[in-house]
């Protein structure tokens, strides 16, 4: 049942709107005065609030500014006094909306359930930015981890271009997203091409766009993600995948902070900056002519590598609590916690598969165990995969 919270010296009004919003099945409380409102407001939980502008002791003006410092609850401003200038100025204060007096009961009842509904939108926004920092949450204090974050926090204010290095499931797009969230170029978008996923003769449409009709399937215009990416940051991961023809396009974007797109006639001036990734050894693939020496040059001004999870295992036991937290809150489950001995299994495992599999191997765990989970445990649901 949703609450509802009216701020109102009349006792008449009060009454009024208990008996309209009780009616329509709401629970509502009641302040005849600002500093009783203050005090609900710090204690209960309400989905909307009505608050009166002329009251004595502390008008509703001060009331509705304290009441968004304490909370984001939506609050509309209700008054017989009032006029534009009054409900322009509690709007551009933050409220939700301003009716004025006498009431009329559908406009009322509209105005609540649309600020509800935008109540509803904070809550799960709010949801969703937890999930996806804790999705790019960087976890361990290991020596090479250490350094990363040092490496990140000199090179990310820059607009010097990084090429980062490991293996697959170390984290790379990781270390990516971090420099984009520390640069100075942290309000424009983040765009990320998995190079190695999309075809060798759609590569150059992807990353440059194309024109209407420049082949069979282009029946309108593309901006490709170098355009998309203006602004921000670019992210070719497994780039030791793209093609040589791709390949020798894009030095040129980089030499010239221009690209054409496939049809086009004209440069198209970008302003990104790249940051690339690969599992490859890109010294032996220049040796076997698979990529252009100049590329990987104008690439990798920063060198990061990114060590293997066998590399930090003294991270295990942060990680793995991490992840069985996180698999727990997003499944509903009660919190699971490890034995000791289930981390030094744990820690004595191959990670062939780094930290994505780690983490599908805590998944697995946290919905085949107990709300402990031992050796026995990791013996029984881990090892196998780490000794096919």
């Amino acid at each position: 049942m949703a609450r509802i919270l009216v701020i109102d010296d009349e006792r008449s009004i009060r009454s009024t709107l208990r008996e309209i919003l009780e009616y329509e099945g709401y629970q509502m409380d009641e302040a005849p005065d600002g500093m009783t409102a203050l005090e609900l407001a710090g204690k209960e939980k309400y989905d909307v609030i009505l608050c009166d502008i002329k009251m004595p002791q502390m008008d509703g003006i001060e009331v509705l500014d304290r009441l968004l410092v304490m909370n984001d609850t939506p609050v509309v401003m209700i008054s017989g006094h009032g006029n534009i200038e009054t409900a322009v100025d509690a709007i551009k204060r933050g409220a939700y909306d301003y009716i004025a007096k006498p009431l009329d009961l559908n406009r009322l009842l509209i105005t609540i359930r649309n600020a509800m509904e935008k109540g509803s939108l904070l809550k799960e926004t709010r949801v969703l930015k937890r999930k996806v920092s804790r999705t790019y949450e960087m976890i361990g204090e290991s020596e090479p981890m250490q350094q990363i974050r040092t490496m990140i926090e000199k090179v990310a204010p820059t607009d010097a271009r990084v090429l980062i290095t490991g293996s697959n499931g170390t984290g790379k797009e990781l270390v990516a997203r971090w420099l984009h969230e520390f640069s100075n170029r942290c309000e424009g978008p983040f765009v990320e091409v998995n190079c190695a996923a999309i075809p060798g003769e759609l590569i150059e449409s992807v990353l440059f766009g194309h024109e209407k009709g420049s082949f069979t399937s282009a029946i309108k215009q593309r901006k490709g993600d170098f355009e998309q990416a203006s602004g921000g940051t670019l992210f070719l991961d497994e780039i030791g995948d793209m093609s040589l023809a791709a390949q020798a396009k894009v030095l040129r974007a980089l030499q010239e902070n221009k690209i054409m797109r496939v049809g086009g006639e004209k440069d198209i001036p970008v302003d990104v900056r790249v940051i690339a990734a690969t599992n490859k050894n890109l010294v032996e693939e220049i040796e076997k002519r698979n990529f252009r020496e100049d590329l990987y040059h104008r690439l990798s001004v920063i060198l990061i590598h990114v060590p293997t999870l066998n590399e930090r295992a003294e991270d295990i036991p942060l990680l793995a609590n991490h992840f069985i937290n996180d698999v727990c809150e997003s499944q509903g489950k009660p919190r699971m916690a490890f034995t000791e001995e289930a981390i030094k299994a744990l820690q004595e495992i191959k990670w062939t598969g780094n930290i994505r599999e780690l983490r599908n191997v805590v998944e697995r765990l946290a919905i085949l165990c107990d709300t402990q989970i031992t050796a026995a445990d990791v013996e029984m649901y881990a090892r196998p995969l780490s000794k096919g």
